[in-house]
């Protein structure tokens, strides 16, 4: 006998679960399959894992750089083991969080493996057998996996992904990263904290591709201070198996070079799980990176079933397959329509790099006359206060209408305090509103406001306000 449900949510990560809650608390129906564990990639192995263990290196690293300012612990053990331990204790906490939620909105969750097998029936490969499942609408939110490249197919044990990083039980004395973006200096930064001696082999002439270079400088000076190796410009062509390890070749501008390592972190990006689900037979449209099709509304070719979050395209950001789900939530309860809205991007290196909405040079390059200000965080007494000096803020506004275009943050907690200023960019806010709101002080958000003020030549805690 079939299951029957209104809505057939596939995938459980943050946009999978919380389309099943969003459609719970609109009275829809609801049916939520997942083929691991509830939260996806970025519960388990993913986001919150690697946020645990950023943190915890962070917090090592301070005490043993804090000589200076008197604190001596000349005893200081580190237990890796029990770490990890304790970062999956946690993360089975936030599991057993959201099927309590799914329970308490009405949300039926079932495990196993979907495969569309018509505008309205999907069968789920489950442990007790394949059930069949009719429903009336379908949000397809499978997110994406690493991509593996030539000669460095993933073995679990010498060449990992960012799953198998977060889990290693012991700390390895040479790690090689290979991709300097996101993942990749977020779990190097950790291992070079623990002790490791970190080297980032990247392709592209910058780290952090795609960000503006004055964002990227703080983290690669830091990185240096680290004592992390980075090299641009260069390829990992290929490794073997030695006695002492794993004895990788990288082509660089200066010739190849011959590396030995323990292990091989590979972070070159991701790719959809679009394949093996059916989405072909039923008339689903793909791109050629297999990203689902979808319209503004995230209806594939077939308008009952929607997709969203990383299985339609990049950002590959959790919040971003949140905002998505809610959004196709909405639409299917038919409920007026939203707009996605500007989606902030965070980096987790040391000092964290945070940014939302246009930057300098996209509203410069469509015409737009922009005020900029920026203001350092070596200015600011509460970055004295917790020696995080690092690093800046920036708020770019239209200079006839004073309204906030976009913004961005390197240095401490950026991740944490951009969210002013995905509101100023949300609603349209002048920066006239920021500088003239009082922040409390002394706080790490001040320097938005000080900004502000450095964007209309009004800043007081610097002598050269950095306006135009």
């Amino acid at each position: 006998m079939a299951i029957n449900t209104e809505v057939l949510v596939v995938g459980a990560g943050p946009g999978g679960y919380v389309a099943a809650l969003k459609l719970g608390k609109l009275g829809k129906k609801t049916l939520l399959v997942e083929k691991d564990r509830l939260g996806g990639v970025c519960l388990n192995s993913g986001c919150i894992p690697s946020k645990a263990l950023i943190h915890f290196a962070g917090q090592l690293h301070k005490v043993r750089k804090a000589k200076a300012q008197g604190l001596e612990a000349p005893d200081l053990r580190l237990n890796w083991p029990k770490v990890v331990d304790w970062k999956n204790t946690m993360v089975a906490g936030l599991n057993r969080g959201i099927a309590t939620l799914a329970k308490g909105n009405n949300v039926s969750v079932l495990s196993g493996t979907a495969r569309l097998t018509g505008a309205h029936e999907a069968s789920v490969a489950a442990p007790g057998g394949t059930e069949t499942v009719a429903f009336e609408s379908a949000i397809v939110v499978t997110g994406s996996k690493p991509i593996p490249i030539p000669g460095f197919a993933f073995d679990g044990a010498g060449v990992i992904s960012s799953t198998e990083a977060l889990d290693l039980r012991e700390i390895p004395a040479r790690l090689m990263v290979i991709g300097g973006g996101v993942i990749g200096l977020e779990l190097g930064t950790v291992f070079a904290k623990l002790g490791s001696q970190v080297t980032v082999v990247e392709f592209l002439p910058q780290i952090l591709s795609g960000l503006e270079p004055s964002l990227v400088a703080p983290v690669a000076r830091n990185l240096q201070r680290l004592g992390m190796e980075v090299m641009v410009n260069s390829k990992a062509r290929g490794f073997e198996k030695g006695a002492g390890g794993l004895l990788v070749t990288v082509e660089t501008p200066a010739g190849n070079r011959s590396l030995e390592v323990d292990k091989i972190l590979l972070s070159v990006g991701r790719i959809p799980n679009s394949k093996d689900l059916g989405i072909e037979d039923i008339g689903i449209s793909c791109d050629a990176k297999g990203h689902i099709l979808v319209n503004d509304r995230f209806q594939t070719k077939v308008p009952n079933i929607y997709a969203v979050g990383d299985v339609v395209g990049p950002p590959y950001l959790a919040h971003k397959a949140s905002r998505e789900a809610v959004l196709a939530a909405l639409c299917i309860a038919g409920r007026p329509q939203q707009p996605r809205g500007a989606i902030p991007a965070a980096v987790f290196t040391d000092p964290e790099i945070a940014a939302v909405g246009e930057t300098e040079t996209e509203a410069r390059n469509r015409g737009a006359e922009v005020m900029v200000g920026r203001f350092p965080f070596a200015a600011l007494g509460k970055a004295q206060a917790i020696r995080e000096t690092e690093g800046f803020v920036k708020i770019v506004a239209d200079k006839n209408t004073h309204k906030v275009l976009g913004g961005a943050i390197v240095g401490p907690s950026a991740a944490d305090i951009i969210g002013e200023l995905c509101l100023a960019v949300k609603a349209g806010v002048r920066v006239d509103d920021l500088a003239a709101t009082v922040h409390p002080h002394p706080t790490l958000g001040e320097a938005i406001q000080e900004a502000a003020e450095a964007c209309l030549g009004e800043a007081l805690h610097i002598l050269t306000p950095s306006a135009s």
